[in-house]
């Protein structure tokens, strides 16, 4: 016990040698929350920001009430994160809703022997039917909460933030306010 104790006297010894000790111990700890923040990018690119909610049993009308609900969404997750604070976000949306509608396709065959091919939208009382229906892509989210500036707090409101909405930490902002 005796010789582990004057040998770990000895290395603080050495260790309290060093000039500016207090730089490099900070450079670490910075270097090592970069390599966190970092390694959080998902590779390859964002080939799919389009938000999908699978059991989303609610109906929008306008892409503003999807903003809202979504902002309401992560308000309501991100304010109970620990040391948060009061958080407000704005969410920005590349464009509204897409809609895939069902179409028929009519073959015909001229007398010289070439076909036409026309596609037409099916309607049922003068609507189209709608085969389907994506949500739209986000442009970016900016987040602003009391606690930003510690790191920790940050870190974990990135990684809610893309656990509920599906998206790049390149689009998201998140400030310190006040």
């Amino acid at each position: 016990m005796n010789s582990l104790s004057q040998k770990l006297s000895g290395l603080w010894d050495k260790l309290k040698k060093i000039k500016h000790i207090e730089i490099y111990i900070a450079l670490f700890f910075a270097v090592v929350v970069m390599l966190i923040y970092f390694a959080s990018f998902k590779g390859g690119g964002d080939k799919d920001s389009t938000t999908k909610f699978d059991t989303l049993d609610t109906n929008f009308s306008t892409s503003s009430e999807y903003i809202d609900y979504l902002e309401n969404k992560l308000e309501n997750v991100l304010g109970q994160v620990k040391g948060a604070g009061n958080v407000d976000i704005i969410i920005t949306l590349d464009k509204g809703f897409e809609y895939v509608y069902a179409t028929e396709e009519e073959v015909k065959t001229n007398s010289n022997g070439s076909t036409i091919t026309t596609s037409s939208v099916i309607l049922v009382d003068g609507k189209p039917v709608i085969e389907q229906e994506l949500f739209p892509s986000i442009k970016g989210v900016v987040v602003v909460s009391q606690g930003a500036n510690d790191v920790s707090v940050r870190m974990n409101l990135l990684t809610a933030i893309q656990t509920v909405i599906s998206v790049d930490n390149s689009k998201i902002t998140i400030l310190a306010g006040n």
